[in-house]
């Protein structure tokens, strides 16, 4: 468990790992699909979320689908996401 650490023009593996209160400035926040990252009263300014492996192939997919003519599925699962409701 990462606590009250500062990151900062750093490369971060995600995966299984816990963050809190921590603060994450210009890094590369990597999720490759294994176990979810925890993230409590953590703060994110000007980072790229970058996914790998697994976590890739599933953006992949969802693309497929979305060109496939599965847009509405896939709007679906991104109000799904953030909550917005249908």
């Amino acid at each position: 468990m990462q606590t009250a650490a500062r990151f900062n023009h750093e490369t971060v593996l995600l995966d299984g790992e816990d963050f809190v209160d921590c603060a994450f400035q210009t890094c590369k926040m990597v999720y490759a699909g294994g176990d979810l990252p925890t993230f409590n009263d953590c703060r994110f300014d000007d980072c790229d979320w970058k996914f790998d492996d697994a976590a890739a192939r599933t953006l992949a997919q969802l693309k497929q689908v979305w060109n496939a003519g599965g847009k509405s599925s896939v709007q679906a699962m991104i109000k799904e996401i953030t909550g917005v409701a249908r």
